[in-house]
């Protein structure tokens, strides 16, 4: 009678303990609709300019970056392809260039069916496959938790910032704007 009564109750301790979950909000989880191996099927759109005597958006604030709970504080993509935190269009000082692809133009793919592997650096200079970039200064402070060393990434072409491109971190669901170094 007792191997029985311990067989149900086994069965039974996954089913006890989803029900304690159930209607628990975790605030501290990570997004399920950012990141975990999501890849967008394409970049950004362009940025519509403003309309005469209106005034281009202004750069969100580092705070303003997590959109909805468990979001980053960073520039991230939801699964439904919406790019987060690129907004501001040709006008945005952050990202202007005297010297445009002064080092040439990044020739190793572009989206979903181009991902690399970083194999090394910081957000100074880091490469995958013989390609160099470098994080946009004003970007630094959202790739702290990238892992230069493994991570997955994802290369767009930037179709608002003349020079830049968009590294986006599979893992994370985040991106940065980068300039390509050049190839070794």
């Amino acid at each position: 009678m007792k191997l029985p009564s311990s067989f149900t109750v086994l069965l039974l301790l996954p089913a006890i303990a989803l029900f304690a979950q159930h209607g628990k909000e975790d605030h501290g989880a990570p997004a399920k609709d950012v990141g975990h191996g999501y890849i967008p099927s394409r970049g950004p759109k362009p940025v519509q300019a403003p309309a005469p005597g209106h005034e281009a958006p202004k750069p969100p604030e580092p705070h303003a970056m997590a959109d909805k709970g468990g979001h980053p504080e960073a520039p991230h993509v939801h699964t439904n392809g919406q790019w987060v935190g690129h907004e501001t269009g040709p006008s945005d000082a952050r990202y202007h260039l005297d010297h445009p692809w002064e080092h040439g133009r990044f020739t190793g793919g572009f989206g979903k069916s181009h991902v690399f592997h970083l194999e090394g650096g910081g957000p100074d200079r880091f490469w995958f496959g013989g390609f160099y970039f470098s994080v946009a200064p004003t970007d630094g402070g959202y790739c702290g938790d990238w892992n230069w060393a493994g991570d997955q990434i994802v290369i767009y072409e930037d179709p608002d910032h003349v020079g830049y491109y968009l590294a986006y971190n599979v893992r994370l669901g985040t991106y940065v704007h980068v300039l390509f170094l050049g190839n070794s």
